[in-house]
């Protein structure tokens, strides 16, 4: 039976979008191990299975390819971690747990703030989107009596990120605990970092 024009453009669709996906997984590679700068379209298309000139009709420029990366990841994280505005030790554990399980995830975010600082985000950038939310979501909680209400939301959150990257943003000092701290394992960071944010940020009682 001969295809129908329709089926013969939902096939041709499918096999953009699986294309794009493996543009997109391998870029999310390359950058984490290169950075922006050094990264190469030609070994992004090459890990992708398919052609530089194919990576630029998705994307018109290779910073372009980092931003919907970041993007994506941004939201991949949020999803993963999950903040509870109640419970903010546990947040922080959960993003420990993210960057201890996924090292070139960090990387990745981390090239984007050392290549890419002050860059003008996008009116509909998903990051963006994502931080607004749980700022109001501290706010919220702040109105409700559960929060100190004297910090900034803001400020709350930049904390308690910070805190909960602490280690993977030092990778040198992960290695110097591991040969000097009284309790070496990655339970003991973990533990610290909830406790600090615990001590700064109780859970709601």
């Amino acid at each position: 039976m001969p295809q129908s024009r329709d089926s013969g453009r939902t096939a041709a669709s499918a096999a953009g979008d699986t294309t794009r996906e493996r543009v997109l997984t391998a870029a999310m590679e390359e950058f984490a191990a290169h950075g922006i700068a050094g990264a190469r379209v030609d070994r992004i298309a090459k890990l992708a299975r398919t052609s530089k000139e194919r990576v630029y009709a998705y994307f018109r420029s290779k910073d372009a390819l980092y931003a919907d990366v970041a993007a994506r990841e941004y939201l991949v994280i949020a999803e993963a971690t999950q903040m509870d505005p109640y419970d903010l030790p546990g947040y922080a554990g959960r993003l420990f747990d993210y960057f201890v399980a996924r090292p070139d995830h960090h990387r990745l975010i981390a090239w984007g703030r050392l290549e890419l600082p002050g860059a003008a985000a996008d009116a509909d950038d998903p990051a963006q989107a994502v931080i607004a939310r749980k700022i109001d979501q501290l706010r919220q909680v702040q109105q409700a009596g559960q929060l100190d209400p004297a910090w900034d939301p803001a400020d709350v959150l930049a904390l308690v990120n910070q805190i909960a990257m602490t280690w993977a943003s030092q990778p040198e000092l992960s290695e110097a605990a591991a040969a000097h701290a009284v309790d070496p394992t990655t339970a003991a960071r973990r533990a610290a970092v909830v406790t600090a944010v615990e001590q700064l940020f109780p859970r709601a009682r």
